[in-house]
């Protein structure tokens, strides 16, 4: 069975160490944590020794590993050496990949910075994922594969996240021709067909999401475009999509969509 993993954007009000007793529970393999704010002053659980020690024995005591933790946005000013102690921290944990976003204009610097911050992480044995957003800099598939490509480091990969491949003209052919090894980290959900417009995609994304199978996506078709043994993860908010849903009904949806999915998929069989 295809091992799954709650993003914590799905469920983000749900803190550590909650959050691995509710993933057990929904039959999650592994969670993320948003250990740092995707923006200044957003919602995050940060890391200490005296954290660490207690979310490991409480993800032991759940049965669920960390496959990544976020946020870092890799902007103009950012300081890439200042997350050497939360790497750290992360590996500590068990965390296995670091999301990043990239928002600096300056293509060659940004690359460089990425490329650094991978070499950060490999010291612990942590890999990094460059994710797209249309409304970042890094907004689409071969522009977060020039950033990888150029930068050139074993740990350095995409993160593809569905929602956002679409919403960017990312196509199944487009991703099935990224090399494998490129891709560390796959990211699920649905939506509607209809683009909700540039002054409506950052609510989509952040709360307006569908579970796999209840809207348009080609799903299917991408999931047929990736590597066997890919990393999948669940992001699903929908506190505007499924206002009524608790957390824990939030995530149990998510995954059993998200199963169903995959046993329609090739990388089940």
């Amino acid at each position: 069975m295809t091992s799954l993993s709650l993003a914590h954007l799905t469920v983000l009000e749900v803190a550590p160490p909650a959050l691995f007793d509710l993933a057990a529970e929904a039959g999650y393999q592994n969670v993320g944590i948003r250990i740092l704010p995707a923006v200044p002053g957003a919602v995050c659980y940060p890391l200490d020794r005296p954290t660490v020690a207690e979310w490991r024995r409480r993800l032991a005591d759940a049965g669920v590993g960390v496959h990544d933790v976020e946020f870092v946005p890799l902007t103009a000013d950012v300081r890439v050496d200042e997350y050497r102690p939360t790497l750290a921290l992360a590996a500590q944990l068990g965390a296995r990949r670091l999301n990043v976003s990239g928002d600096d204009p300056d293509i060659e610097r940004l690359s460089d910075r990425f490329g650094r911050l991978c070499d950060l992480a490999a010291e612990v044995g942590i890999g990094v994922d460059l994710e797209f957003m249309r409304f970042r800099v890094v907004g689409n598939l071969p522009q977060a594969l020039a950033v990888v490509t150029r930068s050139a480091r074993p740990n350095g990969r995409l993160l593809i996240d569905v929602l956002h491949l679409f919403r960017s003209g990312g196509t199944a052919q487009m991703l099935a021709d990224v090399p494998g090894h490129l891709i560390g980290s796959v990211q699920l959900c649905d939506a509607p067909r209809m683009d909700p417009t540039d002054a409506h995609i950052v609510d989509e994304a952040r709360q307006g999401r569908l579970f796999p199978g209840e809207g348009e996506l080609p799903l299917l078709e991408y999931l047929s475009a990736l590597p066997r043994e890919v990393c999948l993860s669940v992001e699903v908010p929908t506190g505007s999509s499924h206002p009524g849903l608790s957390p824990a009904e939030r995530a149990a949806r998510a995954c059993a969509a998200s199963r169903r999915l995959l046993a329609s998929s090739l990388l089940d069989r």
